[in-house]
């Protein structure tokens, strides 16, 4: 257990120190370390629930938390659960282990792609908050299948579309990724699809990562670390693809 309590400490302390999320880190280290991709999704929801706990101590004694938007956005993400839910399972738990992969691939691609150019592009759409249902609704799928998109896909959405501030942006989406990350694991226990004992290597070792993490970021130029950690996980995106295809 003790790769997977480095892991946690690692993906934990860039999350301090970068603010960037976890998922799309933790679930392809976790398959890349041997384990079964549908299993390696629940545990990473399971880990990023008790994670996101902190977070949202943390932002809701700075009242930093839009809770109308980010309970709109949940609310959009509910439907998504319960599609989630009846496709997992009814699909064959071999061929979705398979395409599951395939699917990740993109989204790490896609993911990174929206970190490294997130606010530089501005989206020629009024903002309305209808909008947020919509977009609940498709990171809430996403997250379903591949644990990865919450955070990222969310806050580029919003910080392009909304008069938000960055602050603002963060609460939100921390929020909501809780509540979303709970919901979803609660399909991946029903399904039997989660190893409590990894999850639990992970939280010990993420805690302490975060703290530290969160501690060095104040010296730390975090915009340039974020662009090499994205960079990475475009890597790791492409690399997924890659061995897919081969």
């Amino acid at each position: 257990m003790l790769p997977f309590i480095f892991l946690g400490f690692f993906v934990g302390f860039l999350v301090g120190l970068t603010g960037v999320g976890g998922g799309a880190l933790m679930t392809p280290s976790l398959i890349f370390l041997g384990v079964e991709p549908l299993t390696a999704v629940g545990t990473d929801l399971l880990y990023a629930t008790v994670t996101r706990v902190f977070g949202v101590f943390f932002h809701s004694r700075k009242g930093g938390i839009r809770f109308d938007l980010a309970l709109r956005l949940f609310a959009g993400s509910l439907p998504a659960v319960a599609l989630g839910s009846i496709l997992l399972r009814v699909i064959n738990k071999s061929t979705f282990n398979n395409y599951l992969t395939l699917l990740l691939g993109v989204i790490l691609l896609t993911s990174s792609l929206l970190s490294l150019i997130r606010g530089e592009i501005h989206i020629p759409i009024k903002p309305r908050r209808e909008y947020l249902y919509v977009l609940g609704f498709i990171v809430g799928l996403t997250v379903q299948f591949t644990s990865v998109g919450a955070g990222v896909i969310v806050s580029f959405s919003l910080m392009n579309l909304a008069r938000l501030t960055p602050g603002e942006v963060v609460g939100i989406t921390i929020f909501y990724g809780l509540a979303l990350s709970l919901f979803s694991t609660l399909n991946y226990m029903l399904l039997g699809s989660i190893d409590y004992h990894l999850a639990l290597a992970l939280i010990a070792g993420t805690l302490p990562g975060v703290y530290l993490g969160t501690h060095m970021n104040r010296k730390a130029d975090r915009d340039r670390l974020k662009m090499i950690i994205n960079a990475v996980i475009l890597v790791i995106g492409l690399l997924i693809l890659i061995q897919r295809m081969i």
